[in-house]
């Protein structure tokens, strides 16, 4: 690695854990963000960022907010949104800030903006007895969001293959994932972020690199479009949001039903550092592991991901 994308990491690195401090994310006493400006399909948000959203289903229907992961946009959950409001339930997705159709601000791409963020997105839109759900950097927005604003407007949670509670190995977290890892997918978007953003949806995120695997070619060109559409700055930036923010003290802040699921052969969020470790903080959660799922199990499992969902939101 050269000395500047040395820098660069260095310096994605400790904004990330600067932003995602475990005090600041323990006391969720700051005023609910409301947007600027408000479309049919865009927000606004305090600081100018437009935001992308879906609402889909009978707005009288039960809600349920989904939260994508790195580097995709809310496109990465039609199976589950499509599944859910067909059963009468209102589903709302937004693309995260520097991701997808929303814009691409130079700054604020870590784990406190994202999480105002969906804040923005639910008070702007007035929903309430909400159902978060998250994968990937998408668990950590959730747990962020409580983290801040605690569960006023939350009925239940779902983290899938979530990067709660810290993927980063740290001196207090040896059983993390070493930094060169995310050194790695920093230096592959700076020398060939269209060459990566193929290797990773072709090889460990559906596990399409495990002995007798059958690639679907569509699902890899989907992903890759997706991650193309975001922002190089943004997608470079949320690798130190989701790999270094300490998400430990957000999830002791969790006090309503959650879900947790999470496949046991996920090579990109390792279940020992994600889901397992996650179910261990949040009291009461419920964890169901996915055996020889891989990381994007929403899609390679979704009948499976949505039968969970369903009854999940139908417990009383």
């Amino acid at each position: 690695m050269n000395t500047i994308t040395r820098t660069l990491a260095a310096t994605a690195l400790a904004v990330a854990v600067q932003g995602g401090s475990a005090a600041d994310a323990a006391n969720p006493t700051r005023p609910a963000p409301v947007a600027t400006a408000h479309t049919p399909s865009t927000i606004t948000t305090a600081d100018g960022v437009q935001l992308y959203y879906k609402d889909w289903g009978p707005k009288d229907g039960p809600v349920v907010t989904f939260s994508h992961g790195w580097p995709l946009d809310s496109d990465s959950w039609d199976p589950q949104m499509m599944f859910l409001a067909s059963k009468g339930f209102r589903v709302v997705a937004h693309d995260r800030r520097g991701h997808g159709r929303s814009s691409q601000p130079w700054d604020g791409n870590d784990m406190d903006h994202y999480a105002d963020d969906l804040a923005t997105v639910i008070n702007t839109l007035g929903l309430k007895d909400v159902t978060l759900v998250g994968f990937s950097t998408g668990g950590g927005e959730v747990a962020r969001y409580i983290g801040r604003y605690g569960t006023d407007r939350v009925k239940k949670a779902v983290l899938i293959s979530a990067v709660p509670p810290f993927m980063l190995k740290t001196a207090d977290n040896p059983g993390g994932v070493p930094i060169e890892v995310f050194d790695g997918m920093r230096t592959g978007q700076l020398e060939n972020r269209s060459q990566l953003f193929k290797d990773v949806p072709s090889g460990p995120f559906y596990g399409y690199n495990r002995p007798g695997a059958k690639p679907n070619q569509a699902l890899i060109d989907a992903w890759w479009a997706q991650g193309m559409a975001g922002g190089l700055k943004n997608t470079y930036d949320s690798v130190a949001a989701f790999s270094a923010t300490d998400f430990r003290e957000d999830l002791k802040r969790f006090n309503v039903p959650t879900l947790i699921i999470h496949g046991d052969d996920d090579q990109v969020v390792p279940i020992d550092v994600g889901g397992r470790q996650s179910a261990k903080l949040i009291k009461g959660a419920r964890l169901i592991e996915y055996p020889g799922a891989p990381h994007g199990l929403t899609e390679t499992h979704k009948d499976k991901v949505n039968q969970d969902l369903l009854a999940f939101l139908q417990e009383k």
